[in-house]
């Protein structure tokens, strides 16, 4: 089994959005997905639709995708929602990748796979340096995180902090980007409010997040 491509898409959207402030979009408070998780994000952050280009380059990375896992997995794989803020902007990127489509589940012993692709593919973007990871639980949820700095390759100029979380839902994978250009943005980020499956809502990353490392393999 492979998710490596489910970063791809969440990559291909929200590295354009660095370059260009998108048009003003309907205002975000409160966004759910049917795998199973609710995020909330100031009403300010305005909300970005999909290009036509960004959909033609997943139908590429899906079709140049090197096995069929891999294909299935792009083809699959759902931007949930891009929001960005500011200028220089921040953004907020949640791509999703349902099991129904992928036709196959998974379960807290692959997070270290999406995690691992998820870092893969940031790197085929952006120079990252000083990488810190983490684990931690949100209610019966295993979550990984990575946070770094990083720059768009062939842009040194744009420089942000990108931070990664990912878990496992009981209807799909799921994993967050946050590209900050001031900690403001990465606070906003850490402190909105998820709900995963139902369960309690609470703050997306613990102060806690980077007191546990990860199980081994990262």
């Amino acid at each position: 089994m492979t998710v490596r491509s489910l970063p791809v898409l969440l990559i291909l959207l929200s590295a354009s959005h660095l370059a260009q402030t998108p048009a003003a979009a309907p205002q975000l408070q409160s966004h759910s997905s049917d795998i199973g998780f609710t995020y909330s994000l100031p009403a300010d952050w305005e909300v970005a639709e999909a290009a036509p280009s960004t959909k033609a380059a997943q139908q590429q990375a899906a079709n140049n995708a090197p096995t069929e896992d891999a294909k299935k997995g792009m083809a699959c794989a759902q931007m949930v929602l891009t929001a960005h803020h500011g200028a220089p902007p921040s953004v907020v990127a949640v791509v999703a990748l349902p099991f129904d489509c992928f036709g196959q589940q998974m379960t807290e012993k692959d997070l270290p796979t999406v995690a691992t692709g998820t870092s893969e593919g940031i790197s085929k973007n952006f120079d990252i340096s000083g990488p810190t990871y983490g684990s931690y639980y949100l209610g019966s949820h295993s979550v990984w995180i990575e946070r770094a700095t990083g720059s768009v390759i062939g842009h040194a100029e744009i420089k942000r902090t990108v931070e990664t979380v990912c878990s496992i839902l009981k209807k799909g994978a799921v994993c967050w980007l946050m590209l900050a250009a001031d900690d403001l943005a990465l606070q906003i980020f850490e402190h909105s409010s998820v709900t995963l499956d139902g369960e309690a809502p609470t703050a997306l990353v613990p102060a806690t997040a980077f007191d546990k490392k990860p199980a081994s393999g990262f």
